[in-house]
């Protein structure tokens, strides 16, 4: 069967376009788009996997879960098929229905993912972490140069912000809680520290002006990002020209109680995994390495990975 058959018998059902109005706006599991329609599991995997046959959605495992999204390879087109179809059902009652869900489903991974920092507020830099290591800080802090205006995003209480205070320009620490932006303020104020700044904000829609710092930096905060891809572009538009993008990760695990222990969204990345999608924001000058592995079982492993913006 040509492509073209393929894709005009898979965006014939309803059920299926259903399916692919959610998956145009966000990447769902089984068990998340089974919540907003209130259909059966069975009935959409049986529909997720013809629309994958049909090379229309991508999928990928993430622990025990698979997630589904558009296929966004550019050979086949999937939006140039997708869109047309879509937009003749968009007027049923469905389908707004499925939007306020959608978003009902959003907020909770939203305050789920909040939950566990708002919980460890204030012992968050005592508490155990996976690729929280002296080792891999030493490493990352070799790479910086003053003075310089640093982005440190996803920052926690200002650990590492502290540290870099001390010969930066200026620190920018970016976080999600609100209970941990004030508690590093509080503790920063108390430390006598004046050249650092705690901002109330999202990874993925960074509170900076554009071009306003030299070094971006996740430290063990990117396996926290909605969408990681996202959080890139975004360090890459507050960079200035010749500005370096360092990023301090768990390299790809199995280690699944990793989501309910310590709030991760990913499970770490892996080496190839992350070069591209540096690459694809616009990055080069592209290094990847192990900075850690941890002695002690699961046996996490910190990946240091360096890039440079064009200037």
């Amino acid at each position: 069967m040509s492509q073209t058959l393929k894709h005009l018998k898979a965006l014939s059902d309803p059920t299926r376009l259903r399916l692919l109005a959610l998956l145009q706006h966000e990447e769902l599991s089984v068990n998340e788009m089974q919540i907003i329609t209130e259909l059966g599991q069975s009935r959409i995997s049986t529909h997720l996997s013809l629309l994958q046959e049909a090379d229309l959605l991508s999928s990928r495992r993430d622990g025990k879960r698979s997630f589904y999204k558009i296929n966004n390879d550019p050979t086949i087109n999937s939006l140039n098929w997708i869109t047309p179809a879509i937009e003749s059902t968009k007027k049923q009652s469905q389908q707004k229905e499925d939007a306020k869900n959608l978003k009902r489903i959003i907020n909770q991974r939203h305050k789920q993912n909040q939950l566990y920092f708002n919980q460890v507020a204030g012992r968050f830099e005592q508490k155990y972490g996976p690729g929280r290591s002296w080792q891999a800080f030493g490493k990352l802090l070799i790479e910086l140069v003053p003075p310089l205006d640093i982005a440190d995003l996803g920052s926690g209480e200002g650990l590492v912000g502290e540290l870099l205070a001390q010969k930066a320009r200026k620190v920018f620490c970016i976080d999600i809680s609100k209970k941990i932006v004030k508690f590093g303020q509080t503790n920063a104020e108390k430390n006598g520290i004046k050249n650092i700044e705690f901002l109330h904000g999202d990874i993925e829609k960074i509170p900076l002006k554009t071009k306003s710092v030299d070094v971006a930096l996740f430290s063990q905060s990117l396996h926290h990002a909605k969408n990681p891809q996202t959080a890139l572009k975004e360090a890459h538009r507050i960079l200035r020209d010749s500005g370096r993008l360092i990023i301090l990760d768990l390299m790809e695990h199995q280690f699944l109680q990793a989501k309910e222990v310590y709030g991760d969204l990913w499970l770490g990345f892996s080496k190839n995994t992350l070069h591209n999608w540096i690459e694809e924001v616009g990055f080069f000058k592209i290094d990847i390495s192990e900075a850690d592995r941890e002695d002690d079982p699961p046996h996490f492993t910190t990946l240091l990975a360096t890039a440079q913006k064009q200037g």
